[in-house]
């Protein structure tokens, strides 16, 4: 449950790509989608930042690693499906961050960004749960953030790993609400 938002809170969002979104998602993605059309209509309500996070894979040019070959791959999407979904619809002072990795603050200037604004708290929201958004999560509390998580604005191909994200690690780093407690706390 999400009790409290830091006043400095930026809306974080990850991977609302058309590619992503055509994963065999647990959560329709027109569910997710619209909980975080609320999440940004909130937060512009209250003049909060957004910061929209895209992927933009690339092949692994360095040491081959361990990797389940059957999973899918988005390195090889064609540049339509890596744009973000229409639904998202940013505004020129969002902040934009291209990752290359799961993690948005890894070799990114997410933090920088952040920091520069006075952010001190993120809203998390994103596809998918233990991949995207746990790895930005896990570097935001390594960071110092206060972490929320929107668990009705996210979702995984993985229930067991979606479950354990929502219900272990989450509540580790910081607190898990649903959407509209978020907003609730928002507008106070």
């Amino acid at each position: 449950m999400v009790t409290a938002l830091d006043p400095n809170t930026a809306l974080v969002l990850i991977d609302f790509q058309k590619a992503v979104m055509l994963y065999p998602l647990l959560t329709p993605a027109s569910e997710i989608l619209a909980n975080t059309t609320k999440l940004i209509a909130a937060f512009r309500k209250v003049s909060l930042p957004i910061v929209v996070v895209m992927v933009k894979p690339v092949a692994n040019t360095g040491v081959a690693i361990r990797r389940n070959t059957q999973q899918p791959s988005s390195v090889g999407f064609t540049a339509d499906l890596l744009e973000l979904v229409p639904e998202i619809e940013t505004q020129p002072d969002d902040i934009f961050i291209t990752k290359h990795t799961w993690g948005a603050f890894y070799e990114t200037p997410l933090d920088e960004e952040l920091k520069k604004r006075g952010i001190t708290g993120i809203v998390l929201a994103g596809v998918a749960t233990s991949r995207g958004v746990e790895s930005t999560a896990r570097a935001a509390s390594e960071r110092g953030y206060n972490i929320a998580f929107a668990q009705d604005a996210m979702t995984d191909m993985v229930a067991s790993a979606h479950e354990n994200s929502l219900n272990v690690i989450f509540p580790r780093l910081g607190e898990v609400g649903d959407t509209d407690a978020i907003i609730a706390i928002l507008g106070q």
